[in-house]
This record gives structure tokens, C-alpha cells and sequence, in this order.
């Protein structure tokens, strides 16, 4: 089978076996995958990273314990607990000391033609969301995890930071769900949505932020990031880190159609060309990249 494989900054294809399934897990065909910023950021040297990238996905699976999904379209979440330990017991498994997370950390990601995931990992797409559409599944996700950690009241302006797939994602959700969007000509706000990719964007939300406001970080960089300490304590400001989320309110908005995917795919490519696909991806003002198995 096909697979990418990423190491020291060089993207290029690989012909591996197809993985073997253990129990209880799925094995996946991919259908179509896109490649985000922690992708890019991976390419660059995020988590040392050397293997198979990949983590949006939809999927059809194959084989399974669980004949019920045989043949059936499929998205995953990320992140695979132990499910054993403190951490797991409290249902906070995207946070198991333990876990591996797929693509990214000690578990082959999804830009393959054929992989594994835990089948309690897997969420069957609606027949009404497309492929295209269900494929931001879990960038949706982390938008939609922001509400899950923050009670923003409704109604209450929320500046949102960067341009990109994830911050238009954030703005959609935001909207869906009634809060209004801060006019960035405004001085500062009680509630900011860092999303900007860049290691200056938390120093621009910094600035952006009232006295007790609230800063929620979505960007993954490589590398440190400066910033000044002493305007946060001295205001206040509290920091929410905030990553992955639940999948069920985000394939619900995909399928009351509350969020418009489709006219953020920039390119679709071959899995096949993912060296050419990846710097497509990484060009200023493009957004979403598919690879297509």
C-alpha cells in the first residue's frame, strides 16, 4: 500500500504491508484526508516527529469486530487512551499519560491507504454530510471544544485571531451558536480566540484582551514562544489552553448545516502527490489540502 512518510522535514511515498487489525480495532480504507497546520507544524520539527502524519480523515472500514461498521464511512478521534488509569477513569482519555495520538504521536497517522483506530475511536458520517464536508470532522471539533471550556454569556463579542482553516472554523461555530463576533477595530475584549498558527499571536491576543478577560489558545507552534508575563498578571488574564473536542456537536453542525466546509478546500490531490500536496498546504492563503487514496 501506499503511505507518506515524514522525517527531518522530507515529505515522500512509501510502499508498506497493509497494518495488521488487533482486537478491537478497525482497519480503515481512506477515502480522504486534508492536512492542517499541526501537520505543517510536524514537517518543521513538532514532537521530533518521524513517521506517518495524518489525523482528518473519513474512512471506510473493512474489517472490524464490530460487524455493524463494515462498509460504513467513518471519522475518528485522535487520541487513543489507555483506559485504565486515573486520568481515563475521569473520561479525560485525551489527556491519558499513556496515550498514543494518531499521526502524531506513536501511532501511524491517516495519510495511508489503509490504517487502524480503536473502533470506540470511530463516529459513523450522517448520510446527508458529505465526504468533503465530514472531513473537517475534528478541526471541527476543536472549534466546537471551546464552548465545552469557557461559558462565553450570549451575545458577548469574541474577537477570534487568524485567518486560516482554524480560526474560520472557531468563527462559524461561534456563530452557529450565537455569540457575535468582535469588530477588530475595537481596543480590547473579554474574550479572544488565539488561532493565528503564529508564535506572535499570543502576544497580539495580549493586547487584544480587557482587564480579567479570557484568552483561548488553539495554536500549535514548534518551538518557544516569547511573551510578556507581566501585562497578563497584571490584568488578570486568563489563559485556556484548549485542543481537541467531542465529535458529536461537531458532525451535528455539519449535519443541520451550520457551518460552511466546502469553499475552504483549496486542492484536491492524489495521496500519491502528498510532497507536492504539502507545499501547496503550507503557501500563505491557502486553506484546506485533501489527499484523495
Amino acid at each position: 500500500m501506499l503511505s507518506v512518510h515524514l522525517e527531518n522535514g522530507r515529505v515522500e511515498i512509501r510502499r508498506r504491508p497493509r497494518p495488521r487489525r488487533r482486537q478491537g480495532h478497525a482497519l480503515i480504507r481512506l477515502i480522504t484526508a486534508g492536512i492542517c497546520n499541526t501537520d505543517l507544524e510536524l514537517q518543521r520539527g513538532y514532537y521530533h516527529f518521524r513517521g506517518t502524519p495524518g489525523h482528518e480523515f473519513v474512512g471506510e472500514v473493512v474489517e472490524a469486530d464490530n460487524q455493524a461498521l463494515l462498509g460504513r464511512r467513518v471519522v475518528g478521534e485522535i487520541n487513543l487512551a489507555c483506559g485504565h488509569c486515573d486520568w481515563c477513569a475521569q473520561g479525560l482519555g485525551r489527556h491519558c499519560p499513556n496515550r498514543t495520538v494518531l499521526g502524531i504521536v506513536k501511532h501511524p497517522g491517516a495519510f495511508s491507504e489503509f490504517f487502524t483506530l480503536p473502533e470506540v475511536n470511530l463516529h459513523l458520517v450522517p448520510d446527508s454530510v458529505t465526504t468533503e464536508q465530514a472531513v473537517f470532522t475534528e478541526p471541527l471539533a476543536a472549534a466546537c471544544e471551546i464552548l465545552d471550556q469557557v461559558r462565553i454569556p450570549e451575545g458577548a463579542p469574541v474577537a477570534v485571531l487568524g485567518d486560516g482553516k482554524l480560526g474560520r472554523l472557531v468563527a462559524q461555530v461561534l456563530d452557529a451558536h450565537l455569540y457575535g463576533r468582535g469588530d477588530k477595530t475595537d481596543v480590547r475584549y473579554d474574550w479572544v480566540v488565539e488561532a493565528t498558527g503564529s508564535p506572535q499571536g499570543l502576544a497580539q491576543a495580549i493586547a487584544m484582551t480587557r482587564p480579567r478577560g479570557t484568552i483561548i489558545l488553539k495554536s500549535t507552534v514548534h518551538g518557544t514562544v516569547a511573551v510578556d508575563t507581566a501585562r497578563v498578571v497584571v490584568d488578570e488574564i486568563t489563559l485556556v489552553g484548549s485542543r481537541c473536542g467531542r465529535f458529536e456537536p461537531a458532525l451535528e453542525l455539519l449535519r443541520q448545516g451550520k457551518v460552511r466546509v466546502d469553499e475552504m478546500i483549496s486542492e484536491r490531490l492524489p495521496l500519491s502527490a502528498a510532497p507536492q500536496a504539502f507545499k501547496l498546504a503550507a503557501r500563505r492563503g491557502v486553506l484546506k489540502v485533501l489527499l484523495d487514496a
